[in-house]
Parts: structure tokens; C-alpha cells; sequence
């Protein structure tokens, strides 16, 4: 049995424990990164293959005929064309609840750096306001506080359960949506209703055609002006022009991205030219605690093992 890594740079390997995946199979190919035009030579002689984020389509898994189980190194399931894995008879797995820990502490890590003004007091010592203060302190920029604020969530799995967990242990309200394309759940609330709500509106939905663009210019006129968007889900749930007008204008008071619609943004991107305090962004980082990263190394290779016993776990249906 062979098995092929290809991207496995997206891990940050260097301080991570590889040993259970390797001793998984017999043979495994550790690719830095696979470009489009590899792919297919990459994966010709395997029978295991681990993408993060290399894409999958029909074309290419019809030409790997000895390829029996694709383990997704994500949750995600967008880049492998399931219906195709289907046709061919191909197992299809992906990690579940691996970085939890790790994304509830950077939405909350992003939520109190705006709602604190974090970045503007410290460009505020940086120009030497401080000092030049006949205070003690600055107040210059007003300093908002969790607790009583409504918390409003779109997508309610393992990470929006547990962002609703940490923002109750800050004393705040939560609301959960009832989004389009699914079935609302217990107390779940009709998404317009929960933006004209929200103070802080928390995206942990999948990427699909009912929610691209999901927060464009109708969702973000309904937002209060002092409200704060958190997206750590998927770059293009947010129409990011609208986005970026919506801050200009004072639509809503502040936001924190961690993902985009193109990644890495080797185009540009719209969000990227504005220079606003109130605008956070970080290069897709929320679920890469070092914990995470073994966890999913580890989960990873538990899916292949399983698939050997002939028990699969995680399995992904199209």
C-alpha cells in the first residue's frame, strides 16, 4: 500500500510529531506542495492520498486506478469531487473537531482586540499619546464590553456550540440562525431577524451555494452600526466589496477576518488595501494551534488505519 501526502507544507510540519501517520502504510510520499499540472502524476501509483487543500476533480481520481481512500486534511469537503469518488468505489474521509480549541480562542482573541480598541491604543503609545497625557490613563477610544451583548451565530456544529459556549461564559446573549438551505433547529432564529439583533455576528457555516455571498450589502444594512463581524469559516460566505463599504461608511462598526474568498490572495483583494483600525485580518490561522496540528496528523492516520481494518470512520458521502 502506498499513500501520498500532497500538500503537507500546509500542516507547518516542522514542530509537529509525524510518526503515527508514517507508520500508518507501509509507504508514504511526503509532498511539500502539488501544483494542478502534478496532480495527476502525484497520485497515478497510490492508494491512499491526503489533500488539505489540493483539488480533487472527476478527471484526475479516474486516473489514479489503484486510489482507494482520499483522507481530507480538513473538515471541508470541497476540494474532492464526491460523486465521482462515489462512481469509482473511492472512500472518502475527512477530521472533524480537531481545532476547536483553537478557533474559539482566535474569534474571541479577534472579538476583544476590537471591541478594546486593542490596535488603536497601541498605535496610541507608539505615537507617544501616553506620555504626552495629563492623565494616567487614555480614553480616547470608547471600550466596549462583552458581557450583556448579543452574540449571534451562523452555523451551529462543533464550532459554533462551543464559540456559543465561550460567549456565555462572558455573560453574553446568544442567538443562533436559521439559515437558508437548511432546517431550523430548536430556538434557532430567521436570519434577518438575528442580524437587526446581533452585536457580534459569528460565521461557522460551510461554504455552499446558499451561503456564497451569504453577507453582502442586503445582510450588512440590516446590521446595527455598532455591531462587529467575525468570519472564520469561509472567505466567500462575505461579499468583501460590500464588506469593505460597509466599514467605510460606518455600516457597521468593526470586522475580523481570517479567511478569504481567494487564498493565498495572489490577486488582490479588496480588504487588503484598506487601512482601517477597525478591520482585522489574519492569513487563515484560527484553527493552526500547534495542538490542532497533531491532532490532526493523528486523526489522519487513525482514518487510514481504520480503512485497513476495514471499519471506515468519518466517511463522506456526496
Amino acid at each position: 500500500m502506498r499513500g501520498v501526502f500532497l500538500d503537507i507544507d500546509t500542516l507547518g510540519r516542522e514542530d509537529l510529531d509525524l510518526q503515527p501517520l508514517v507508520s500508518s502504510l507501509p509507504e508514504w510520499t511526503l509532498l511539500d506542495n502539488t501544483l494542478p499540472g502534478q496532480v495527476a502524476s502525484a497520485i497515478r501509483d497510490a492508494d491512499v492520498v491526503v489533500s488539505n487543500k489540493v483539488v480533487l476533480d472527476g478527471a484526475l481520481l479516474r486516473s489514479a486506478a489503484r486510489l482507494k481512500l482520499i483522507c481530507i486534511a480538513a473538515t471541508g469537503t470541497n476540494n474532492v469531487d464526491l460523486e465521482a469518488a462515489v462512481e469509482l468505489g473511492i472512500t472518502v474521509c475527512n477530521v472533524r473537531a480537531y481545532a476547536t480549541t483553537s478557533v474559539v480562542e482566535h474569534v474571541f482573541t479577534l472579538l476583544l482586540m476590537l471591541s478594546r480598541r486593542i490596535e488603536e491604543y497601541r498605535q496610541a503609545v507608539v505615537r507617544g499619546d501616553w506620555q504626552r497625557a495629563t492623565g494616567f490613563c487614555l480614553l480616547d477610544y470608547p471600550i466596549r464590553e462583552l458581557s450583556g451583548q448579543t452574540l449571534g451565530i451562523i452555523g451551529y456544529g462543533e464550532l459554533g456550540r462551543s464559540v456559543a459556549g465561550m460567549g456565555r461564559a462572558f455573560g453574553m446573549n446568544i442567538l443562533v440562525a436559521r439559515r437558508p438551505g437548511t432546517s431550523p433547529g430548536p430556538g434557532h432564529t430567521p436570519l434577518n431577524d438575528l442580524l437587526q439583533a446581533a452585536d457580534v455576528l459569528s460565521l461557522h457555516c460551510p461554504l455552499t451555494a446558499e451561503t456564497r455571498g451569504m453577507i453582502g450589502t442586503q445582510a450588512l444594512g440590516l446590521m446595527r452600526r455598532s455591531a462587529i463581524l467575525i468570519n472564520t469559516a469561509r472567505g466567500g460566505i462575505v461579499d468583501e466589496a460590500a464588506l469593505c463599504r460597509a466599514l467605510q461608511t460606518g455600516q457597521i462598526a468593526g470586522a475580523a477576518m481570517d479567511v478569504l474568498s481567494e487564498e493565498p490572495p495572489r490577486h488582490g483583494n479588496p480588504l487588503l488595501e484598506l487601512a482601517l483600525p477597525n478591520l482585522l485580518v489574519t492569513p487563515h490561522i484560527a484553527w493552526a494551534g500547534r495542538n490542532a496540528r497533531q491532532a490532526l496528523i493523528n486523526e489522519i492516520a487513525t482514518n487510514v488505519s481504520a480503512f485497513l481494518d476495514g471499519r471506515p470512520r468519518n466517511r463522506v458521502e456526496a
